[in-house]
């Protein structure tokens, strides 16, 4: 792996006193040269006297969530690399070279760490499901395959770092982050990885319903910015659907005897008709706003260097 870039291995943790110190002696070890960076997200145990003790740099973040984690690392930090993992111990330390590796050998702008359980209490039947779901969601949304959408484990180029406008606040981060790189149709790769079961004295903060049901509103918030024309067009043709069921039986009885009895029936269908008309134009006109923004996002990520560009 090259010597010359720099490298910072960005850790946003709440309450993870048990596995802290840890995660920053293996990844220490893992890339000795990299700069050790842990964002305190207001925890309630001994989370940064630990990091701090253990030799990391620190940062804190008093807005809650991860996603305002992140983005005060990748803001605050300047790096040629970028690797975010969790705090919890359970992603492979020794797999960092390999990801940071592809990243700089193929000069792509991310790699993502594509989990395998090696352990059964590792990776929960729901959480497992709803990843396989949400991944191909947006797999088929955006056209490109996606394997591990919902992975923390994740290296990435100064350029995508610097360029990522992070809205996210929670553990939809990581789908924010997948499909800023889908959209731009940025260089991207993956590399498989074990993953391991939380310590006892570790518990999740993931929720499975609560989470994966943010993570979908942040996917459709996604798609409707990023494809508005798919979008809108959707919400048209369920209205167009919905206006033509209601008009069915109000046009056969007027075939039938010349009346409209259901006036306020056929006042509805057409109503309903004019508003999916309405999201379909609103489709077209944001296609063409989004197609701009999207220009300009791509200029500014162009902007800054690529992966071994300096090197």
């Amino acid at each position: 792996m090259p010597s010359g870039p720099s490298i910072a291995v960005v850790i946003p943790c709440y309450d993870e006193a048990a596995t802290i110190a840890q995660v920053v002696a293996d990844f220490r070890a893992a890339l000795p040269g990299a700069r050790i960076v842990v964002c305190d997200n207001n925890s309630r145990d001994a989370t940064a006297e630990i990091a701090r003790a253990a030799g990391a740099e620190m940062r804190r973040e008093p807005m809650q969530g991860k996603g305002n984690a992140v983005r005060r690392m990748l803001a605050d930090i300047d790096a040629d690399v970028f690797l975010l993992v969790d705090g919890d111990a359970t992603y492979d330390a020794a797999s960092a070279p390999v990801l940071v590796a592809r990243l700089l050998e193929e000069r792509l702008d991310m790699v993502v760490g594509v989990r395998e359980a090696t352990d059964a209490a590792a990776y929960r039947a729901g959480h497992a499901w709803g990843n396989k779901g949400l991944s191909g969601a947006v797999s088929l949304l955006f056209g490109t395959p996606v394997t591990d959408m919902l992975s923390g484990y994740r290296a990435m180029s100064r350029r995508f770092a610097k360029s990522f406008p992070t809205l996210a606040t929670g553990f939809e981060i990581e789908t924010e982050l997948t499909v800023h790189a889908l959209v731009l149709r940025m260089p991207t790769g993956e590399v498989r990885t074990p993953y391991g079961a939380r310590p006892v004295d570790s518990p999740s903060k993931l929720n499975t319903w609560r989470d994966g049901f943010r993570i979908g509103r942040m996917i459709l918030r996604l798609l409707k910015d990023e494809r508005p024309l798919l979008f809108f067009s959707a919400v048209f043709a369920v209205l167009a659907a919905l206006s033509l069921a209601l008009a069915a039986p109000v046009v056969a009885h007027f075939l039938a005897t010349g009346l409209v009895p259901r006036l306020p029936t056929a006042v509805l269908a057409m109503g309903v008709m004019l508003l999916g008309f309405m999201a379909l134009a609103a489709g077209f006109v944001l296609d063409n706003v989004t197609r701009g923004r999207r220009e300009l996002r791509r200029l500014a990520y162009l902007a800054i260097p690529g992966p071994g560009a300096r090197g």
